[in-house]
């Protein structure tokens, strides 16, 4: 009997990435995706346990599926990601409907305990200490047909004292450039336009097998493959940005000009209580050397206001780095405790109506900011690759949308073309928000491409596994994707 599937992922790129991950090995089992309403036989919860009240939102989420289960005997719910790592069995515990708990470093046991769980007729829960499996060796069924993640690397080295992610994913592991560009030429192989490398600190890349080099010389790696025509890469850590990768950056013509760099705090008290191993003058020492070499580049980063003693001169400084930096986006948060990390038992933790008045002129500055630097975008031409799903106003306003080359969130009108989602367009832009560009003019030129045809026809890329190698740059061996090609 064949069994439907779906997956709920929670929290950052990583775990939606790992859920690409879990849907190629259901597959590869012989799950097929759940069609529109209907009840699956398999509900598979991909957890965060950085987001805020993650444990409420998981509970709540089982809660919601006990009376399907109860109305659907045989259907089974599995937990999986940080948060089954963290919790364990106090998930069965808790919510003793969960047929199966899998944590971070043993995706690939998902199908095995599955079938133990059935025919033992109780829950299965194995979470292993340690990455006995790199990820990548594992099939993944692919959300888009335009835009890949490769994952580069797992686990982290850095012991920020605000962040539970090394104690759940481990210490890094980093993947081999050959099978990183063996992945990324099956992907295009595919039809896919734009590849996002991925890891927890993507600019430590290199550290397990000696090389500090590594990571600049993957990105001008990506540049000889034929076809790939984005490369992006998410997130470095100033304390590991090296001038290389600026060069690299700058001399590859198919890596974008977008830097998203987390700041977290401009004060250098604060990011001395973060463990966050630079200083404010080194991050905007950063920021300068990468808009001498790219004067377009938009940077984005992440900051976290409110964090265990920080004073209103602390708080300043942020606003003077912010105003230094000059951001295209941040990604704000109010900082709130995270069991499990140092941060959550400091003293000094500042009270809830502080750290509000202070986000929310945080926000209001960005956003100027944001706005100031989107105007000078006014009447130039941007290229945009068409995305499905980011634009919520577009068919009220006969819009599509995209992003730059830069990460900028382009809305755009068709007119009379047949613009698909993958396909590549050149547009006018003629109004500019804080978070978003408008460009309703007539387009300057529509290329369809072949992820815009496998958009249209409904299909997307599964990729095999690749499996761990040595160390090596340069083009792989061929990688043969007729066997897979792409799933429906």
């Amino acid at each position: 009997m064949t069994r439907s599937y779906q997956i709920r992922t929670f929290g950052c790129q990583m775990n939606v990435h790992d859920s690409e991950r879990l849907a190629g090995m259901l597959e590869e089992a012989g799950y097929v995706v759940a069609a529109g309403d209907d009840t699956p036989d398999l509900m598979v919860l991909n957890t965060c346990a950085v987001r805020e009240n993650a444990d409420n939102k998981l509970y709540g989420n089982l809660g919601h599926l006990l009376p399907a289960k109860k109305a659907h005997p045989g259907m089974q719910i599995a937990v999986g990601g940080c948060l089954a790592q963290k919790d364990k069995g106090e998930i069965v515990k808790r919510a003793p409907w969960v047929d199966v708990v899998f944590g971070t470093h043993n995706l690939g046991s998902l199908p095995t305990l599955l079938d133990r769980a059935r025919h033992n007729a109780e829950a299965q829960v194995e979470i292993l200490e340690s990455l006995e499996v790199f990820p990548s060796s594992l099939p993944a069924r692919r959300d888009s047909a335009y835009s890949g993640w490769v994952s580069i690397s797992v686990g982290c080295n850095n012991t920020c004292t605000f962040c539970i992610v090394p104690a759940l994913r481990g210490k890094e592991k980093d993947r081999r450039p050959g099978e990183i560009l063996a992945e990324v030429h099956a992907l295009v192989a595919e039809g896919v336009l734009e590849v996002t490398l991925l890891g927890q600190n993507v600019n430590s890349y290199g550290v397990e097998f000696g090389d500090r080099l590594a990571f600049g010389k993957l990105l001008r790696s990506c540049g000889d493959v034929d076809g790939l025509e984005r490369v992006r890469f998410t997130s470095p850590h100033p304390k590991d940005f090296t001038d290389d990768v600026i060069a690299a950056m700058a001399e590859t013509p198919n890596v974008c000009h977008q830097l998203h760099m987390p700041l977290q705090s401009g004060s250098d008290q604060v990011l001395r209580a973060m463990r966050r191993s630079y200083r404010s003058e080194r991050y905007l020492g950063i920021i300068e050397k990468v808009r001498a070499a790219m004067p377009d580049a938009a940077i984005t980063t992440d900051i976290i206001v409110g964090f265990p003693g920080e004073t209103e001169a602390d708080f300043q400084g942020t606003l003077d780095v912010v105003r230094a930096a000059q951001f295209s986006q941040a990604f704000t948060f109010q900082y709130s405790k995270r069991p499990g990390t140092p941060a959550a038992d400091m003293a000094d933790q500042v009270p809830k109506q502080v750290v509000q008045e202070r986000y929310d002129r945080l926000v209001a500055l960005q956003e100027q900011i944001s706005w100031d630097l989107n105007k000078r975008l006014v009447g130039q031409t941007v290229e945009v690759l068409v995305s499905s799903g980011e634009g919520r106003k577009d068919t009220a306003t006969d819009r599509m949308s995209g992003r730059g080359r830069d990460g900028r969130l382009v809305h755009f009108a068709t007119g009379d073309n047949k613009v698909r989602p993958g396909d590549i367009v050149r547009a006018t832009v003629t109004y500019a928000a804080p978070h978003h560009l408008l460009a309703d003019g007539p387009l300057v030129d529509h290329r369809r491409t072949t992820a815009g045809d496998h958009t249209e026809a409904g299909v997307r890329p599964k990729t095999n596994g690749i499996s761990l190698g040595l160390p090596g740059f340069g083009a792989p061996p061929a990688v043969s994707t007729s066997d897979e090609g792409c799933a429906v």
